[in-house]
């Protein structure tokens, strides 16, 4: 079934939703910030910012639930200020 842009959102918002509680019991935050070219752009936020176990995070917990619900989605991106 084809998802618009904004329904793919909405179902990345309710994933964030789902994975946030895990990230915030180490004193972390996940920010959605952009869906483009099937690639899902996030901010890491609190303990997250320079933890080095962040990555795994990222591709192996973010990424891989993401594409799990999403196939369409390529790739789960950091965005660092």
């Amino acid at each position: 079934m084809f998802m618009t842009d904004e329904q793919t959102i909405e179902k990345i918002l309710s994933i964030l939703q789902e994975i946030r509680p895990r990230v915030q019991m180490d004193g972390g935050d996940i920010e959605f910030v952009k869906l483009d070219n099937k690639k899902v752009y996030v901010r890491l936020l609190g303990a997250c910012i320079g933890c080095p176990v962040s990555t795994y995070t990222l591709k192996l917990g973010i990424e891989q639930t993401i594409k799990d619900q999403l196939p369409d989605i390529e790739e789960v991106l950091q965005i660092e200020d």
